[in-house]
C-alpha cells in the first residue's frame, strides 16, 4: 500500500508538472534539503556558484536530465556500431552525459577509452570546436592501440595516448574528465589514487567537472573486491576525490538496483548492464 502511494505521488507530481526529484541517499544529508533542484534546471546547478546553490538549498539530483540536442544527436551518431547501440539500454549514455553537463566545445579527457563506446559519443557531442583526450593503461596496448589510433585518423577533434595514469602528463584547463565503469581498476593495475587525482583536478579548469559511474561493492567493503569481483565501495570513491579537492555535484540512483548481490562478478550472466552502480559528477571548486 505504501508503495502504491508513493508511486501514485510521483506519478501525479509528473502529470501536473511540479519539480521531481530522486535520492536514495537522503540519509547521509544532515537535513532534507527545502528546494530540491528542479527538473530541467542540472545546467543551472552545474554553472550556480556554492553561494548560489547554498542560497537555493540545492542538495538532491534531478530524477531525469533532459537531454540536449548535442548529446542526442551524438547518441543517433552513424558512428556508433550495433553493437554499442545494443549496450545502451543497460547503460543509458544519454542520460549519463546529460548528468555530467556534456557541451558543444567542450575538452574531454577519457581515461580508459578501450572500446571507444564512450569516446565515439563524446567526439559527435563536443563537435569539432571540442576535443576528446583518449587515454589507455600499458595493458591494454595490444588490445586497444590499433583501434584507437584509427578511430583517431578518422576524427580530427580525438587524439590517443598509453601510459601509467599517475605518471603521464595531461592537457590543462579542460572542461570533462569520464571514468567510467573503470575507476575501480585503477589501483588493481598499482595507479597511485593520490597521485592520479591530484593529475584530474589540476587538469580540470575551475569549474570543470569529474563523471565517475562505477559497480557498488558492499557498504564499507573499501577496495576488497575490486581486483576478484570488479566492485568499489561507493563512499571509498566519494571519500577519495573529496580528499583530492573536488566537491560533490550529483549523485544519482539513476543505476540503483536494490535487487543487486554485491557479491557477484559484475561480468556474471545476468549482472552485466543490470548492476548496482553509482553515477557521481564532481566539480573542481570554481576560485
Amino acid at each position: 500500500m505504501i508503495r502504491r502511494r508513493i508511486l501514485s505521488a510521483a506519478v501525479l507530481s509528473l502529470a501536473i508538472g511540479l519539480p521531481a526529484a530522486l535520492d536514495l541517499h537522503a540519509a547521509e544529508n544532515a537535513s532534507p534539503p527545502s528546494g530540491p533542484i528542479p527538473y530541467g534546471q542540472l545546467d543551472a546547478y552545474l554553472k550556480a556558484s556554492p553561494k548560489e546553490r547554498a542560497a537555493q538549498r540545492w542538495v538532491y539530483t534531478p530524477a531525469v536530465p533532459p537531454i540536449p540536442a548535442n548529446i542526442a544527436a551524438a547518441i543517433a551518431s552513424p558512428d556508433r556500431t550495433p553493437a554499442m547501440k545494443a549496450r545502451d539500454f543497460g547503460r543509458k549514455p544519454a542520460e549519463v552525459f546529460a548528468y555530467a553537463g556534456l557541451k558543444s566545445g567542450d575538452k574531454v579527457i577519457e581515461i580508459g577509452s578501450f572500446g571507444q563506446y564512450d569516446t565515439t559519443i563524446i567526439s559527435a557531442a563536443v563537435g569539432p570546436s571540442g576535443h576528446v583526450y583518449m587515454y589507455d593503461l600499458p595493458y591494454m596496448q595490444a588490445r586497444a592501440e590499433t583501434p584507437s589510433k584509427a578511430f583517431v585518423a578518422a576524427h580530427p577533434n580525438a587524439e590517443y595516448k598509453i601510459g601509467k595514469f599517475d605518471e603521464i602528463g595531461f592537457p590543462s584547463g579542460v572542461d570533462m574528465v569520464v571514468i567510467d565503469m573503470y575507476y575501480h581498476d585503477l589501483s588493481i593495475n598499482n595507479v597511485n589514487l593520490t597521485t592520479f587525482n591530484k593529475k584530474m583536478f589540476d587538469a580540470l579548469r575551475p569549474g570543470g567537472r569529474l563523471l565517475i559511474v562505477d559497480h557498488n561493492a558492499e557498504a564499507g567493503s573499501g577496495r576488497r573486491d575490486t581486483n576478484t569481483i570488479h566492485r568499489i565501495d561507493r563512499t571509498l570513491i566519494l571519500n577519495e576525490l573529496k580528499a583530492a579537492g573536488f566537491t560533490l555535484a550529483v549523485d544519482s540512483n539513476m543505476f540503483a538496483n536494490t535487487t543487486d548481490d554485491h557479491k557477484k562478478m559484475v561480468f556474471d550472466p545476468g549482472e552485466r548492464g543490470s548492476t548496482d552502480r553509482s553515477l557521481f559528477v564532481f566539480e573542481k571548486p570554481r576560485r
